[in-house]
């Protein structure tokens, strides 16, 4: 599957979210809530999506790690209150994986992103093609 497949813009594409609260120093002069501020957003969904994949499975030095990250700010947002980052994973490559995530403040779509990561063994330091109980979670996840 690829990224147009998945409209990231609708809360009813995730079936996994991770809260995030904002904070003060989010913000920028001009009082919106920083681009950093979303990669960070991002981040928390990110690895618990995968992580919390990962984690199913005793491979101890099977990680991963960011190859690539893609925002599209869709509205202001600011401070205070919390947002839900909806995470989907979309498309599992030969040694990486696509995942797609929205923003969103109550039913509104902020911001929505696409990021890449690459399965990486910690001992040998470097990328790996994941096991095959990895693949099928992947493939799983992707399809449901």
């Amino acid at each position: 599957m690829s990224l147009s497949d998945f409209d990231l813009t609708s809360r009813a594409t995730f079936k996994h979210f991770t809260p995030v609260t904002l904070r003060f120093s989010d913000q920028d002069s001009m009082g919106h809530v920083n681009n950093v501020a979303f990669a960070a957003f991002v981040e928390a969904a990110r690895t618990m999506l995968i992580q919390g994949l990962l984690n199913q499975f005793n491979h101890p030095d099977l990680d991963f790690i960011l190859a690539r990250v893609v925002i599209d700010y869709k509205q202001e947002l600011h401070y205070p209150g919390t947002v839900d980052v909806g995470a989907r994973l979309i498309n599992l490559g030969s040694k990486s994986l696509t995942s797609g995530y929205g923003v969103f403040l109550d039913n509104t779509c902020i911001a929505t992103a696409e990021s890449v990561n690459v399965f990486y063994d910690m001992a040998m330091r470097k990328s790996v093609v994941p096991p095959e109980d990895v693949k099928v979670a992947v493939t799983s996840e992707i399809s449901g």
